[in-house]
């Protein structure tokens, strides 16, 4: 598990990868110009074209997806923020840029950036030394998910439970123990009838064929080797059981081929998701 002082080292690989998306993909997925600038100078290296880690299949696979998933949910709360949903909620949000590209500011959103303390802080000391401005209406939350409750670090932070929110969690579920996404779900079930959240989620390994295990085996055992291990996954009824315990329901539930379908239309393109493991979710209550 992440280590209780250190911020998150995916959390900058997962930021590296969007940086490479604005150079070696086009068409863009995720327009995102806050994406180099936020990164440390010696990660900022790594994003030219040249770089070893750029030609592997499986490396452009992981970086799809990660620009897939972001725009999944920034898709989907577009749609939210129509309904009259204001406040966002980014979970686990790591060098996240949304805030920057916020497109509802006239609409009155708010954002919550919710990480670990230490990614948090060194997610600001980023921000600092780029000389980024502040983005507007943010609050940044840092909770210690193992002694600190989500919800009076959100509440003290100006965060509203009588109205809607929308939880973009993104890269987290998979590294959660069973009781932690569950007390996550706690959290969700307390919120008021309009609210939302998208996160991304993998199948057990056993559910899916052998390219897609080595892919993920692959991957296992590069996160695990920094001390941020893989521990929860789900197949698609597992997961909809465990919302529908709350009172939400699950309205979306995107595979390979639906995410090809919907964000790579007519053009084949290898490796528009992860190994055919990881899934794309959208969950609701009312």
């Amino acid at each position: 598990m992440m280590q209780p002082n250190s911020w998150s080292r995916t959390a900058l690989r997962v930021a590296i990868r969007r940086a490479r998306h604005q150079v070696l993909d086009r068409p863009l997925i995720l327009d995102d110009p806050w994406a180099i600038r936020i990164l440390p100078a010696d990660a900022a290296a790594e994003i030219g074209p040249d770089t070893p880690h750029d030609a592997r299949p499986y490396d452009r696979a992981l970086r799809l997806f990660i620009a897939v998933r972001s725009r999944f949910a920034e898709d989907e709360f577009a749609a939210a923020a129509a309904r009259g949903v204001r406040q966002y909620v980014a979970l686990g949000a790591g060098l996240d840029t949304f805030a920057w590209r916020n497109p509802h500011l006239s609409a009155g959103v708010q954002v919550f950036d919710v990480d670990h303390p230490a990614t948090q802080a060194w997610k600001r000391e980023r921000i600092a030394e780029a000389g980024l401005p502040s983005p507007p209406a943010t609050v940044y939350v840092p909770v210690d998910f193992e002694r600190e409750s989500l919800a009076d670090k959100l509440a003290s932070a100006g965060f509203r439970t009588g109205i809607p929110a929308f939880f973009s969690w993104l890269g987290v579920v998979p590294y959660l123990t069973l009781a932690g996404f569950r007390h996550t779900l706690q959290f969700f079930s307390s919120l008021p009838a309009g609210s939302g959240a998208v996160f991304d989620y993998p199948l057990p390994r056993d559910a899916v064929d052998e390219s897609s295990r080595a892919a993920f085996d692959h991957l296992s055992a590069r996160v695990a080797s920094i001390g941020e291990p893989f521990q929860l996954a789900f197949t698609p009824d597992e997961l909809a059981s465990e919302f529908a315990c709350i009172g939400w329901h699950v309205a979306m539930d995107l595979d390979t081929a639906a995410i090809r379908k919907r964000f790579f239309p007519g053009i084949e393109r290898e490796g528009a998701s992860r190994g055919g493991m990881a899934r794309l979710a959208s969950a609701r209550r009312g």
